[in-house]
């Protein structure tokens, strides 16, 4: 199978390139930056904010094996704040990468698959893509965006053979914690008392989270289903009863259950 895969220079990404690789399949990977490089993935450079760099990694794939079995859209960032204190920059940035980064490159592979009549794009969302996640706003909005948009490609592509599915991963240990941009303003510590204390938690959490191979390994288990899930949720039992509770408790009550778990 050859699978492309976006952001794999840490992560998720690269745990899911060097296990889909290990299985045998063929795996290109976009990265923006010279790395340490898994035997056997093809690295190619491209930054999903640039439709011109994504189409030459298309291109090329394409020029080298003909098809396109599976994308995998993964690249993205997070900003940590209160919404009222994210610049505006932070706020696009965001979108830009986790949103239209997805996107700009779905739009360049489904002509592929449509016209070769199979295919699976696999569209990385969170945990903060079910439920607004105080202090990760932005991110969860970016995440919102991409389960609006997979449910309505899902149904447009179907006739063409094409199967979508969305992964909800939760706390996850790598380095997207670090990497986190974060609002540090006086004014916004001043404003919003719980901010510092709430981000150490989510800090905590991820650093406590998941290995990337164990969502790696579900990813390998899931480009083999012939009819694979509309959604798959890999995380804690804790995380997975929460998305089961926004579903059937009243918004008012969930709001509370949540908002006391972050100290609001």
């Amino acid at each position: 199978m050859v699978i492309l895969i976006t952001g794999i220079t840490s992560g998720l990404g690269k745990a899911m390139a060097c296990q889909l690789s290990a299985h045998g399949h063929k795996v290109y990977g976009t990265c923006r930056r010279d790395t340490e490089q898994i035997p056997g993935v093809t690295y190619l450079k491209a930054d999903v904010r640039d439709r011109e760099s994504l189409r030459n990694v298309v291109d090329s794939v394409m020029q080298s094996e003909g098809r396109i079995d599976t994308l995998i859209s993964n690249a993205g960032m997070g900003i940590g704040g209160p919404l009222e204190f994210t610049a505006m920059e932070d706020a696009e940035r965001q979108m830009d990468i986790n949103f239209m980064g997805m996107v700009r490159l779905v739009s360049l592979v489904v002509p592929i698959m449509r016209e070769q009549r199979h295919g699976h794009i696999i569209c990385i969302s969170s945990i903060g893509g079910l439920m607004g996640l105080p202090y990760q706003g932005m991110y969860s909005a970016s995440k919102f965006a991409i389960e609006g948009y997979c449910e309505a490609l899902r149904l447009e592509v179907r006739q063409f053979g094409i199967n979508v599915t969305v992964i909800n991963p939760g706390d996850f240990f790598t380095g997207f914690t670090a990497q986190r941009s974060k609002v540090e303003y006086d004014e916004a510590l001043q404003a919003y008392p719980g901010y510092a204390a709430s981000m150490k938690d989510i800090e905590s959490d991820e650093r406590s989270g998941l290995q990337p191979e164990q969502l790696a390994r579900r990813i390998c288990r899931i480009v083999a289903k012939r009819h694979p899930r509309n959604r798959y949720i890999i995380a804690t039992l804790v995380q997975r009863s929460s998305v089961a509770l926004k579903s059937i408790l009243p918004p008012k009550w969930f709001d509370s259950i949540l908002g006391s778990y972050y100290k609001l």
